[in-house]
Formats: structure tokens, sequence, C-alpha cells
């Protein structure tokens, strides 16, 4: 199984961060008009269905909020939601638990949202073939860790996580020098890491794989010319090794299908970041004990 753990100093930064926004200068002027000694038992419940991530954001909001609290967890990141689940339980101060409490929705319904959409995509894509749902960099900044990990969670994989993880060229790059040019001067000065190349046409493909790219972006393509493409790579390469075929943009829940059976390794979507919804998760708090 996938490891969806995101990173936990990354974790830790953005709650800190979060909590700070929420409580400078003062603090929780409201809740702290209640008695401290009011002990409460609140639950975390999906209101509708999809997949859990963000449970490490969660309970370190109420790790630095009050490390008194309790939680129970009976939901994993990964696990599918239906309405009515209970995700976790939480025992302690009313007074804490409602201080943590938007902190800690605000990241699971976020990051819930994001492994919910990756999950769409993916079951979409299987219809297809056996191509993998990638993401992209188009994440909410500070928390692209968080994200990449929801996306995890939601049977995704992870595109490259920031600049220098491996030499991409894009068009823009190519205003510059041309594909053959950028990718030899990639391998002299990064020979260890991977060189993936986009095309927007078939001749810049044919240019990207004679070069020895490592991989291919095919850009803004419809399904029939990915194909095309495709039997291009095959051809050139033979029983060699080929580079890793990825298409990416214009892709929606009702053409990825189409893009998998083209025969591409990996379907990139930027969506499944930058416009995922939110997971609608509450906390029902019961009265306080005496």
């Amino acid at each position: 199984m996938v490891d969806c753990t995101p990173p936990t100093d990354a974790v830790d930064a953005a709650v800190r961060r979060a909590l700070t926004e929420d409580l400078t200068p003062l603090g929780d002027i409201t809740s702290a008009l209640l008695d401290p000694q009011l002990v409460t038992v609140a639950r975390f419940v999906a209101r509708d269905p999809g997949v859990l991530a963000g449970s490490a954001c969660a309970r370190r909001t109420f790790e630095l909020v009050d490390g008194d609290v309790t939680m129970q967890w009976h939901r994993d990141d990964g696990d599918v939601l239906a309405p009515g689940d209970v995700i976790a339980e939480v025992r302690g101060s009313l007074r804490s638990i409602l201080t943590a409490e938007r902190t800690a929705l605000n990241f699971m319904s976020h990051l819930s949202g994001v492994a919910t959409l990756t999950r769409r995509f993916a079951d979409a894509a299987a219809a297809g073939g056996p191509t993998r749902i990638w993401d992209t960099r188009k994440t909410i900044p500070g928390l692209r860790a968080l994200e990449k990990a929801a996306v995890r969670a939601g049977g995704g994989v992870n595109h490259r996580g920031n600049l220098s993880d491996w030499v991409m060229v894009k068009d823009n790059h190519l205003l510059g020098a041309p594909i053959t040019d950028l990718v030899t001067r990639a391998r002299a000065a990064w020979p260890g890491r991977t060189v993936h190349v986009e095309c927007d046409t078939i001749t810049q493909v044919g240019e990207a794989v004679d070069a020895g790219a490592d991989a291919l972006l095919l850009d803004n393509m419809d399904p029939s010319m990915v194909a095309q493409c495709v039997a291009l790579v095959a051809d050139r390469c033979g029983d060699g090794r080929r580079p890793l075929v990825e298409a990416s943009g214009g892709i929606t829940l009702d053409n990825v299908a189409s893009y998998a059976a083209a025969g591409v390794d990996c379907i990139s979507v930027g969506a499944i970041t930058n416009a995922a919804g939110v997971l609608d998760i509450g906390l029902d708090i019961a009265a306080p004990a005496p």
C-alpha cells in the first residue's frame, strides 16, 4: 500500500501558521469565556461521500492547542467515507475543542477534497487502461507536501515536488534553445537527474526521443494525436528502453479514459489540487459533562 503520510515538518509548519493566523494577537477570546473545567466529547463526521486525507493536520492542531485533548481515530487517510461515518472522536476541554475545531476542519475538508477528486479521476482513467493519475505543481503555496500526500491518499501519484527534483524542459524554455541542445546541456550539468521534455507536436516528440529524454509530456493533444505519439515512441525505441509518456492539458473526468486508452503511462491533472472542492466534514459536539 502506498504511504500517504505527509512529512511531519510540513504538517507542523502548516498547522502552526494556521493557528497563528487564527489566534493572533489575543487567542480565542470567545472560548475563553467558558469554564476551563467543562469537558466534552466531539466526533468528526463525514457529511458527504469521499476519501479521507488530512488527519495528521487535525491531530497536530489539537496537540498544539491542548496536549490533554485525546483523539481516537476510526478512519485512516485513503479510506472511503460514506455520509454519517465517524472519522475520529475527540475528548477534552470544550474550550480547547472549540478553539481547534475550524483549523482542523479546514485542513481535513480541503485535503479530503483533493483525495476525493483524485480518486474520481483514477477510477475514470481505469476504464481506459492501467494509466496513473499524476499531480502537478499547481498547488496552494505552502501546502504542496500536504496536497501531494492527499493525492496519494486518493490513489494518484506524485509528479516532481519542486524545481530541483528533475529537469523539465517546457515550451517557454524552448524559446531559448532547441530540445536537443537543452537535453545535452542537462545531461552535462545534472547527469543524475531525470530529463523531461514537453512536446506540442509529433515532430518534437521524435526530436526528444532521439535526444535521449527520459520522459515526454504530450501537451494539449487530443487522444488520437496522443496515440500517434505513443506509437512513434514505440517505433523509435523498439525493444530498448523508452521514455515515460505523459498526457497533460485539457484532461477532464469525461475524457480521461480516452487518454488512458491511448497508451500513456501517466496523465497529469492540475485540477486535482487547484480546483478540488472541499469534502463536507462536520464536528458534532456533545453537551459538556457537568
